[in-house]
């Protein structure tokens, strides 16, 4: 759906276009020569070593703004450039900060069994992630861009493994869901059948994304783990709902279980795009 290249909307703006086009050939003077023939020496009476002089500054400028163009929100707390309101609205779009994401880690989203989800599904999915399993979820002032995740904490989620790999840890896991959700579910029975099976996709997900072509398809393995089987055995979205809030939960009272943190950093996202992704 998005290629590797991006979208680049700073583009469609005349610096932009000088930028671009500048840094494709010889810096500075192609760009120049673009501006010659708008007409630009005519309409303003500037002479030419004005004109060079001001798309050297462009250039510059350009170069210094576009590691922010990569992060969009980070516009609304920089002081150094004086960008118009409407302009920072535009940049600062979450369709676009989702497009970039996307397009820096390209995530799979053309596959036959996406096809249901659209466009504002990926970028719900998208902001959640931005915000907590970034680089700049964890430190706004870092200089890598807020589309970079994490990697340290994309390695640490191989520890969650335990929670299906200990065979106790798994029961007792069942156990106080099962325990909560009684009475709670229409789909109790489904639920309890597939519990394990449910879990051991929902973490070995987590325990993946440090392979790239696992981050490609992480929509890809939230579908065909959890959101087909549940759909499959009927859950409605509020039993959904109820199942994913108490599985997270539950993970507290599990006293052999150190990683808490981890495990509320990478389900609270989690959680929430699985919510906005279980629709027909």
């Amino acid at each position: 759906m998005y290629g590797g290249g991006g979208w680049n909307p700073w583009r469609d703006s005349e610096v932009g276009r000088a930028g671009s086009d500048a840094s494709a050939h010889s810096p500075v003077n192609d760009a120049v020569a673009l501006r010659v023939r708008s007409g630009i020496l005519e309409q303003t009476g500037a002479t030419a070593a004005v004109l060079q002089s001001d798309t050297m500054d462009h250039y510059r400028t350009f170069h210094m703004l576009e590691r922010l163009l990569h992060a969009p929100p980070k516009l609304l707390h920089q002081l150094i450039f004086q960008i118009p309101p409407s302009r920072q609205a535009l940049l600062i779009e979450r369709d676009y900060a989702a497009i970039v994401f996307f397009a820096n880690n390209r995530f799979e989203t053309g596959k036959k069994k996406l096809q249901y989800l659209s466009f504002g599904d990926f970028a719900f999915c998208a902001e959640l992630m931005i915000q907590n399993w970034t680089l700049g979820a964890v430190d706004s002032q870092v200089d890598d861009m807020d589309v970079d995740l994490d990697k340290e904490f994309l390695q640490d989620l191989k520890e969650l493994k335990v929670l299906v790999a200990d065979k106790d840890l798994l029961d007792l896991h069942k156990s106080l869901v099962c325990t909560a959700l009684r009475g709670k579910l229409g789909v109790f029975s489904e639920m309890e059948a597939n519990f394990k099976n449910l879990s051991r996709g929902l973490v070995n997900v987590a325990a993946k994304l440090t392979h790239n072509k696992d981050v490609r398809d992480l929509f890809v393995d939230l579908v065909e783990k959890f959101v087909e089987p549940c759909r499959s055995d009927h859950w409605p979205l509020n039993d959904v709902r109820l199942f994913l809030n108490q599985y997270s939960a539950s993970v507290h009272s599990l006293d052999g279980f150190r990683h808490q943190a981890l495990w509320d950093r990478y389900m609270g996202t989690l959680r929430g795009c699985l919510l906005r992704l279980y629709h027909d």
